[in-house]
């Protein structure tokens, strides 16, 4: 019967492609920005049908929006890429633009998802690009960044323009304070099975009082299934990475994905964690649940503490 497989967070701006096989009668869709059970298609999503061309609403329109011009027919695996960037929607089919659309009254942030309806489809290669992402590190210097006193890390700029840190423990916070975001960086760790964090929504001035993203690259008895103290990407202390991506001595992509109580973690690409914390709430996300709004730290772990970050980038989510 007709279903939604919708994603487990909620997104707001992006690029989305995707292959997908369908018979010459199915009648599918990709939403975005939806709820997980859409009752208005009109007005609470919206649908990039995928339908035969006799249909008011052929592949690559958006369903009660807006009817593509072009023809969309064809046979076998096939590609689209969607843009979801403020107002406007746009989508291309086999490298084709085939739809711009711009919504007077647009929605903000919500589920993408994979729809059945009627015959049969198939998606693979789905991949999502997260849109809007502003840089929260300059390449030069600490500026928008709080050091604390009286740490041991050492926190600092190289010629190259990446984040040094060094021993510790320690820590360095971001000016900005950040509630629902997409956050992105690279890093580097200069040595074996060293240890350090990414905290986020922590209480601005306080120390590590927040969420923690492991960076731990360490695994057991070979196996990358069984991580050493939570593995990089893990939720410390709530989830551990199901996988350990990253090696150290190479640069690594990390992606950290808050919305709301719901957090996901992705390095390299590969998800690693998908976590909803649902402990009572608490100003302290050590003790509970916290959705207000917190600063970014990075940590120094201890002595042996030696990692490079650059690209630090992050875009908050708009309002539903």
């Amino acid at each position: 019967e007709p279903g939604l497989l919708h994603t487990t967070c909620q997104w707001g701006n992006y690029q989305l492609t995707l292959e997908f096989r369908a018979d010459e009668a199915t009648n599918s869709g990709v939403f975005l920005r939806t709820p997980p059970v859409v009752t208005d298609v009109a007005r609470r999503a919206y649908e990039v049908n995928i339908a035969p061309a006799d249909n008011p609403f052929p592949t690559g329109s958006l369903v009660e929006r807006l009817r593509s011009a072009e023809d969309t027919s064809g046979q076998g695996w096939r590609t689209m890429d969607i843009t979801a960037d403020g107002p406007r929607v746009t989508v291309a089919i086999d490298g084709r633009e085939v739809l711009d659309y711009t919504d007077p009254k647009p929605l903000g942030r919500g589920y993408i998802g994979l729809q059945f309806n009627q015959g049969k489809i198939e998606f693979r290669n789905v991949k999502l690009r997260p849109l809007g992402m502003k840089p929260i590190f300059n390449d030069r210097d600490l500026s928008g960044w709080k050091t604390f006193p009286n740490v041991k890390s050492v926190f600092g700029v190289t010629t190259d323009g990446e984040l040094s840190v060094k021993d510790g423990p320690g820590q360095i916070e971001t000016a900005g304070q950040y509630g629902d975001f997409t956050l992105q960086l690279d890093v580097f760790v200069r040595g074996r099975g060293l240890n350090s964090g990414v905290f986020f929504r922590c209480i601005p001035g306080e120390p590590m009082n927040g969420y923690e993203s492991q960076i731990h690259n360490g695994f057991v008895g070979g196996d990358r299934t069984k991580p050493v103290d939570c593995g990089t990407g893990g939720i410390f202390r709530r989830a551990n990475a199901r996988y350990v991506v990253a090696d150290d001595f190479e640069w690594i992509t990390k992606t950290i994905h808050v919305d709301g109580p719901r957090m996901a973690v992705w390095v390299n690409g590969y998800q690693v964690t998908d976590w909803t914390d649902t402990r009572k709430p608490d100003p302290n996300p050590r003790r509970g649940l916290r959705l207000e709004p917190g600063t970014v730290q990075i940590q120094g772990h201890d002595p042996t503490t030696d990692l490079l970050f650059r690209n630090l980038r992050i875009a908050e989510l708009p309002k539903r």
